[in-house]
């Protein structure tokens, strides 16, 4: 487990001493990130920021990047086409930072959510495989107590792993671990794929406006100790123009010892707070699309499915977003978490479910 105890052990470990690939030879790349004067025929840079500084601008072609055994602490924005990120392990290697949406930034005030990636991609063609990227900002510490209208608190504990988002498009993960607790994982642009990849989190830990499938994927709902609630799985922003948005496929829906059931919703529609010539408010655009396709759930998934969300309205008055207004969808659900139909928990034909195929969503792409 890569919890926060783990990583600061195994950064002493194998960032200081451990060699790069154990005597194996690394995969073919271009680049590699290890210890200085590691033995290869790559040229090799002590950090991954450095390494994608070196890829070529244009990236007309794959610049592929090796990263060996070890804890990377540090933050990296993927400004540059088909950068393909190479790990030694999901278990063994990891990129991993702490920034939290209330840290200060260089003005001083908080950063914000969009502010706290531990890996930004910007850019398209993005690659991930066999690595772990992870915020390890201690949320547990700083748990923020319910209120009326959230059951997980108020803002100002987001801390992000991943986010795609800018002009990223097409961008693929497979065997890679994604670790947080709220947010962590901002899938907002473009088209996204994950395969065989593990994404932990408690509170709307996987969000954003992006279109992603998700095939084959753990995803590990985290515990919040003491609280009766554990949070909510999705959050999309998606455009209503836009027909999909997150797409579970084949997964398992997991939880952490501890989670009692009934304490986990699928998701709720995130409204977007966005600035407009007439005021600052929820985008009434913004109407989130996900949809659970032949997944198993354990208990902790509660019986109704999803639940609504809050946002601001244009008067300044604030309101609710239900389900039943989003576009949130199942079929094939099964284990202790599938629950019966209803009016907030959608129950999709076979003949609909076809729309949810990978090569519906992600189309024109070679998956």
């Amino acid at each position: 487990m890569f919890d926060r105890r783990y990583l600061l052990q195994a950064a002493a470990a194998y960032c200081l001493t451990a060699p790069l690939w154990g005597g194996e030879k690394p995969p073919v790349a271009d680049v590699a990130v290890g210890r200085t004067g590691e033995r290869g025929s790559v040229k090799t840079y002590a950090c991954l920021g450095d390494a994608v500084a070196a890829a070529p601008t244009d990236g007309r072609t794959p610049f592929r990047i090796a990263i060996g055994k070890g804890v990377w602490r540090e933050r990296v924005v993927v400004d540059k086409p088909n950068i393909v990120l190479i790990g030694a392990g999901a278990d063994v290697c990891a990129l991993v930072h702490n920034r939290s949406a209330g840290d200060p930034g260089p003005d001083g005030k908080p950063v914000g959510t969009f502010g706290t990636a531990t890996l930004q991609v910007i850019a398209p063609g993005f690659a991930a495989f066999d690595l772990t990227i992870a915020n390890d900002f201690d949320y547990v510490a700083h748990l923020p107590k319910p209120n009326a209208e959230d059951k997980t608190g108020g803002s100002g504990f987001q801390a992000v792993a991943l986010a795609i988002e800018g002009a990223a498009d097409r961008s693929r993960l497979q065997n890679v671990r994604l670790v947080g607790y709220q947010d962590t994982l901002y899938v907002d642009s473009g088209r996204s794929l994950f395969r065989n990849c593990r994404v932990e989190g408690c509170v709307d830990f996987v969000f954003g406006a992006g279109r992603a499938v998700f095939d084959a994927c753990r995803i590990v709902s985290r515990l919040r100790p003491g609280q009766e609630f554990n949070g909510y799985i999705a959050a999309p922003s998606t455009d209503i123009a836009q027909p999909v948005g997150l797409v579970f496929q084949r997964c398992r829906l997991e939880k952490e010892a501890g989670i009692a059931a009934q304490t986990v919703a699928l998701g709720r529609p995130w409204r977007r707070t966005k600035m407009f010539p007439d005021g600052r408010y929820g985008d009434p655009a913004a109407v989130g699309a996900c949809a659970f396709i032949d997944c198993w759930m354990d208990d902790h998934i509660q019986a109704e499915g999803w639940q609504p969300m809050g946002y601001g309205r244009m008067d300044g008055s604030r309101t609710m977003l239900q389900p039943e207004d989003a576009r949130f969808f199942e079929y094939g659900s099964f284990g202790p978490g599938a629950g019966k139909p209803s009016p907030r928990r959608r129950i999709l034909t076979q003949a609909e479910a076809k729309a949810f195929a990978a090569e519906n969503v992600l189309p024109d792409w070679r998956l």
